[in-house]
């Protein structure tokens, strides 16, 4: 072939033309209209090309989007979430990125919410209650921050750092938490009709917030559980958690290792209130322990009672209470709805640093029947431990309120909804005793807040007794006492291989506001025993079964529910991780 040199090789360099042939010339235009046609059509081509790989690109991209958004339970808002995604054809090549977008949209939102609250909290005409409640926001707000930015990290090691297991259940723990959140905010202005006002301006943006979380727990557990199966198809086995050769978690130093395997805990502090230790108030204690601590720190507290309200803050971790005995180690004070405070706020004692643990220590609130919402102990702290305890209040004793917790041989009593939260909670070998209420009162177990069906959260309660006080049982009959009601559309409650005493009523359960959830809860009883524990009289709702197969029931054991089997041995308190 001619090459495009050859063609002007008639060209002197002084740029002066030589004639040329008419032979030459036809040579030369046809030449020249070849390559006019060569350069079209490669252009042309590349065009197509370039207009083909985007196609495809987009193509492949809503291909994943569409089919993120088809499982969860707000399909709408999370395909319009993900269209106002800047070059999302870019970013989203894995259901993972659809899920890591949606949770940058959803942290921009929690941010303008907090804004939103800092704004409303300088007004000059707020009530008291409504100050604590947006004190509330906050702090809830700031934890959900915490939550999504930890579930970001773990999705960018996802799935090589730990057990697809394990990674599965802390991911749709926090998302479950950061959930739980934007309730907890929201129901601090339920209190009267002033507060709805305020809840009013904040309900859009943590209702939208809640419905990201939503559906980036949807999106999570797909593909967790797809991840799962497929590895179980590959092993043919059941996999196991990721632990330590001695048994212990990988994430427990030896030292602490030591410290826990032996019958009796060193105190790293000791509070006495006759001034006897290092400091005479617990919340003293609490504030001088180290930050983040990777390693258990223990505060001994001595007997007596100490009339105080105590904070364990997310940033105080890996602490635990040693009492001097349930009946001698007692922290207790009175805050209550009635006088002010809000329900998540009227804690006795709140705990919400990780890994924290207690023993051998009374909780309780002596606000009284009359005194409404009045916690004794409130729980948002991840994998923590009760172990002979007592939560004494009237309603709303134990507010279980998220993450994985566990209890084991303590005394919970009260009245109306007197256990309820939605974490995943265990409560084992317990004593849980119904009080007398106010005349006119019914007594509620528990009030579980589930709010979506693919979170891992509810109350099992697993070889415990149920009971009445000495002041309830000569006039039960006049204040029935049920397992629980629903609070949220969700809610979970088992009973299980436990003792029901007569002073529960034959129907066991009670709705909490008409058809509300009857359809849409998750009640289940297994081999319960004792006179209250009879089945035939129980509600028929479409939400509440009676558990016949001990597979079905494996699903709510300590082992399975919260995963105890990864970390409740680092506690040196006794558990049963199965039937």
């Amino acid at each position: 072939m001619t090459h495009i040199k050859d063609i002007f090789a008639g060209m002197s360099d002084s740029g002066n033309r030589i004639s040329l042939s008419k032979k030459s010339k036809k040579l030369f235009l046809a030449l020249f209209a070849s390559l006019l046609l060569i350069a079209a059509v490669i252009s042309i081509v590349a065009g197509v090309n370039k207009s083909t790989q985007n196609t495809i690109k987009s193509t492949t991209t809503h291909a994943i989007v569409k089919s993120s958004c088809s499982i969860t339970m707000y399909p709408d808002l999370c395909y319009s979430a993900m269209a106002s995604v800047p070059g999302m054809s870019e970013k989203v090549s894995s259901p993972k990125d659809v899920i890591l977008a949606s949770l940058n949209l959803t942290t921009t939102a929690v941010e303008h919410n907090y804004v939103t609250v800092k704004k409303l909290i300088k007004s000059k005409s707020l009530t008291e209650r409504e100050k604590t409640a947006l004190q509330d926001c906050l702090e809830t707000i700031d934890e959900t921050l915490d939550e999504l930015h930890k579930v970001e990290d773990d999705l960018n090691e996802y799935p090589k750092k730990k057990s697809l297991t394990q990674h599965a259940d802390d991911l749709i723990t926090l998302m479950s938490a950061a959930m739980t959140n934007q309730e907890t905010c929201l129901d601090g202005f339920s209190h009267n009709g002033a507060d709805k006002r305020v809840r009013k301006a904040l309900a859009a943006g943590e209702i939208y917030v809640e419905k990201m979380c939503s559906n980036a727990l949807a999106m999570i557990k797909n593909m967790t559980d797809g991840d799962i199966a497929d590895e179980l198809r590959v092993s043919g086995r059941k996999m196991a958690e990721e632990r330590g050769g001695d048994g212990w978690p990988e994430w427990l130093s030896a030292g602490d290792r030591r410290l826990l395997q032996s019958s009796t805990v060193t105190p790293n502090v000791v509070v006495a209130a006759d001034g006897s230790g290092n400091y005479k108030t617990v919340s003293a204690a609490v504030a001088a322990a180290p930050v983040k601590s990777s390693k258990r720190y223990v505060i001994k507290i001595k007997a007596g009672v100490y009339r105080e309200n105590v904070e364990v803050p997310k940033k105080k971790t890996n602490l635990m209470f040693v009492g001097d005995g349930r009946n001698n180690t007692i922290i207790t004070a009175s805050r209550n709805v009635v006088d002010g405070s809000t329900t998540f706020h009227s804690a006795t004692v709140a705990v919400v640093g990780e890994r924290f643990l207690a023993r051998d220590i009374t909780f309780q609130n002596t606000a009284g029947p009359s005194k409404h919402q009045a916690v004794a102990l409130r729980v948002g702290a991840d994998l923590s431990a009760f172990y002979r305890c007592d939560m004494l209040a009237y309603q709303d004793t134990l507010y279980v309120h998220s993450n994985r917790q566990f209890y084991i041989g303590c005394l919970i009593a009260g009245t109306v909804d007197f256990i309820f939260g939605n974490a995943a909670a265990v409560l084992q070998d317990c004593d849980i005793h119904a009080r007398r209420p106010n005349s006119g009162q019914k007594n509620m177990v528990t009030a579980q807040g589930r709010t979506d069906k693919n979170q891992n959260t509810g109350i099992v309660i697993q070889k415990c007794r149920i009971d009445a006080t000495s002041d309830l049982k000569p006039v039960k009959s006049s204040f029935p006492t049920y397992l629980g009601r629903p609070w949220k559309e969700y809610s979970r409650t088992v009973f299980m291989q436990s003792t029901i005493g007569d002073v529960i009523v034959p129907a066991g359960w009670h709705e909490w506001s008409g058809s509300f959830a009857l359809n849409t809860l998750e009640y289940r009883e297994y081999q319960n025993s004792g006179p209250g524990a009879g089945t035939s009289k129980r509600v028929t709702w479409d939400g509440y079964k009676v558990i016949t197969n001990e597979t079905e029931a494996q699903q709510y054991t300590t082992g399975r529910f919260i995963a105890g089997d990864s970390w409740l041995s680092s506690t040196t308190f006794p558990f049963s991780l199965g039937l």
